[in-house]
């Protein structure tokens, strides 16, 4: 047997493995959509908490009233819902090409593996909300959904978990300094999102 022969079946096998304990059908788009959703959400929440204003000033008060808080709370749900429906298209579209079932054992247990923190942070949210912690909801918002990342990157790629450490890293730092919760959204969600999803397009979906 050739040389070149050896490595193209090794690689085959390789393949073969990869495919049958890591869902690798993540479509890089998704998460550019994704972060192009959250920083139109974040400009949508900055008129409605800065009505006036033309800096990013700390002001608390106008997160407390509840006007303010349900049209946030309806822009969050929007972000979300646009995500999740643009992303889930992208990775069955992303799949079909690949000639893979983007329902198979891995993908469940993906899904799986990242639903437990991201089920919990929303439960904690909405307790937040309705004591009136509103500061570290941002925060929670970054910590949960990173913690989700790096439970969910055992079964897809790798790069996965460092995106996960990094929005860990900034709801710490959004934690410190909860009066600019937004401008960490804007990174968190928005900015990372969009580096993320164009190294992954460029690095697996070309």
């Amino acid at each position: 047997m050739k040389e070149s022969d050896i490595y193209s079946e090794l690689s085959s096998i390789r393949n073969l493995m990869e495919r049958s304990t890591r869902f690798i059908s993540l479509s890089g788009l998704s998460g550019v959509m994704a972060g192009v959703y959250a920083l139109i959400g974040a400009y949508l929440g900055y008129r409605i908490v800065y009505p006036e204003a033309s800096g990013l000033l700390y002001r608390d008060a106008y997160v407390n009233e509840p006007a303010t808080l349900w049209q946030l709370v309806l822009v969050a749900v929007g972000v979300l819902v646009l995500s999740l429906a643009t992303g889930i298209w992208l990775t069955v579209r992303q799949a079909r090409r690949k000639n893979e079932n983007p329902w198979n054992p891995v993908s469940k247990r993906l899904l799986l593996s990242m639903a437990i923190p991201l089920v919990t942070g929303g439960l904690l949210i909405l307790i937040f909300l309705s004591r009136g912690y509103y500061g570290i909801v941002s925060s929670s918002c970054l910590i949960f959904y990173g913690l989700s990342l790096v439970a969910g990157s055992q079964f897809t790629f790798s790069d996965v978990k460092w995106l996960g450490f990094l929005e860990i890293v900034l709801g710490l730092l959004a934690a410190l300094l909860p009066g600019y919760g937004l401008i960490f959204w804007v990174i968190g969600f928005g900015i990372l999102h969009i580096l993320y999803g164009s190294i992954m397009h460029f690095k697996y979906n070309q």
